[in-house]
């Protein structure tokens, strides 16, 4: 009797798919055309940083000599050293950085609490309270500089770091509050509930559920508000007289005369005023990035 069926194993493997083949797309003229108007904007926009870095690096007659576009002929790190030295540089920066620091921290947990007292809470005249919230935003610390320095002298904080770190606490915190209160509106209530069901009061709540989901957003509002402060020139122009506690951008303003002006010093002193804030920058870049991708996804 002949066998009709081949045996298993004379049966030929059958060949797996072939994946299919990617085709390169082609980047047509339009997309080059669009590359170099960006590269344009982004050295023009960079254009004046490398200006600053490099009268920086120059004496007053390498300056004189040559103007303001062309390389320096060598590198002297003089007018960078007398500068800080002329306006005690390194005490400003302190300053600078223990006022951003701490109104940063005060501000993201103030906004933290108030938010979610209005967002969650969903506390009585909640509307009237983002109305006014949103009104602090919008007026001009000009328009406030003339209270805040009569109750500054009232209290006896006037020519005091808490002063302006008080104040700007306050100003950071109604930026966050109106923000955070509308992206805490739309939390999971099953979240909360969950929460509530295990025994949770609205303190643990608000530390072990609501605080990690809305870390991204806590950490952007965080650089936001390290930097924005430390930009800051009005209020502790008025509010810091004594030279030991004036901040950064106070000190820049120093070197400019009636009559007359160093561009090299002012060269130094704007470049050494926005390292650090760059610096900083740099170093969360990644975390404001996840925060704002976070936030769109949701």
């Amino acid at each position: 009797m002949t066998a009709l069926a081949k045996s298993p194993a004379a049966v030929e493997p059958e060949s797996p798919p072939s994946a299919p083949v990617r085709h390169r797309r082609r980047r047509g003229p339009l997309a080059y055309v669009v590359y170099g108007v960006l590269l344009a904007l982004v050295l023009l926009f960079l254009a004046p940083f490398l200006v600053v870095a490099m009268n920086s690096f120059k004496t007053a007659s390498d300056f004189a000599a040559h103007g303001p576009l062309a390389l320096p002929h060598g590198w002297h790190f003089s007018t960078i050293s007398r500068f800080w030295d002329q306006v005690d540089f390194g005490q400003k920066l302190v300053n600078s950085l223990e006022i951003s620091a701490t109104v940063a921290v005060l501000g993201v947990v103030l906004s933290l609490l108030n938010s979610y007292a209005i967002g969650i809470g969903r506390v009585h005249g909640r509307p009237v309270f983002l109305v006014f919230f949103l009104l602090v935003n919008v007026v001009p610390q000009e328009g406030l500089v003339y209270p805040l320095y009569y109750m500054a002298k009232q209290v006896n904080l006037y020519d005091s770091k808490l002063a302006v770190i008080i104040v700007f606490t306050v100003i950071q915190s109604a930026f966050g509050t109106y923000l955070l209160s509308s992206v805490l509106a739309e939390f999971p209530r099953e979240l909360i509930e969950a929460a509530e069901i295990d025994g949770a009061n609205k303190w643990r709540t608000l530390v072990s559920v609501v605080t990690p989901i809305s870390w991204p957003t806590l950490s952007v509002l965080f650089t936001f508000f390290f930097i924005w402060t430390w930009n800051e020139f009005f209020l502790p122009l008025v509010f810091l007289v004594s030279n030991d506690k004036q901040t950064v951008p106070v000190a820049l303003a120093v070197l400019q005369g009636q009559h007359s002006m160093d561009v090299t010093a002012t060269s130094a002193s704007a470049l050494l005023g926005v390292l650090p804030a760059l610096v900083f920058f740099l170093l969360f870049q990644r975390t404001l990035t996840r925060g704002i991708a976070a936030g769109a996804i949701k």
